[in-house]
């Protein structure tokens, strides 16, 4: 019978590879300097004038405060895809990798959509969160969805069907959820499974088509 890789043969694996251990190290550092740059950049996006979009989903819906249950939905995926990424640390860098391709991507349509928030907004309460505005107050951050792009590549990276399911389940609940708080517009919530999709298989080629020459030790 063929023995499946423990924990320690995949780390084991990781870690004798020069070209592994360079992807999961620098994508780590950049990934960093990524959420240091997100106050910066987020308290200039929500200085600046946008317009506000007529949105007949969200006018359908009476806004209410669901804050609690959005992040323990969010916080409990992050801690089961770490769990997995623990045991099989590969997940771990094309999440990584792939996170770093869709923070940039939200960057630049950002800026590029300066949107005003929905009508009805009621602010996401979320300590953690806050750590990457810089602790104020954010109702810009909008097209496209940050947390529906979290909660699909989280799916994207899962490798068991039964994972996958229940981080698709996830997904379809957060976003329902952003759309009753009136944090976001529908198509911030609809365009971000797109962008996150095409910044994974984007990753995937990039990771596992082309290899950096790094002699082996």
């Amino acid at each position: 019978m063929q023995r499946h890789p423990s924990l320690k043969d995949n780390w084991t694996e990781i870690f004798r590879s020069p070209y592994k251990r360079t992807r999961m190290i620098v994508g780590t550092l950049i990934m960093l300097a990524i959420i240091f740059m997100m106050p910066l950049f987020f308290n200039h996006i929500e200085k600046r004038k946008g317009v506000v979009l007529d949105d007949w989903v969200l006018s359908q819906i009476p806004p209410h405060n669901m804050s609690v249950l959005i992040f323990a939905i969010i916080w409990g995926m992050v801690l089961f895809i770490l769990i997995r990424a623990i045991h099989n640390p590969s997940i771990y860098i094309t999440y990584c990798w792939t996170l770093i391709l869709v923070c940039i991507a939200r960057y630049i349509s950002i800026t590029l959509v300066p949107l005003d928030p929905p009508p009805g907004l009621m602010n996401l309460t979320d300590p953690f969160t806050g750590v990457f505005y810089g602790n104020v107050t954010i109702t810009k951050d909008l097209f496209f969805s940050g947390h529906t792009s979290t909660m699909f590549l989280i799916f994207l990276c899962l490798e068991r069907k039964t994972d996958k399911l229940i981080a698709l389940l996830a997904v379809v609940i957060v976003a329902g959820l952003l759309l009753v708080q009136h944090v976001h517009y529908t198509i911030d919530v609809l365009v971000a499974p797109f962008v996150v999709y095409s910044c994974y298989l984007t990753t995937r080629h990039i990771l596992y088509s082309y290899k950096i020459k790094v002699p082996e030790e």
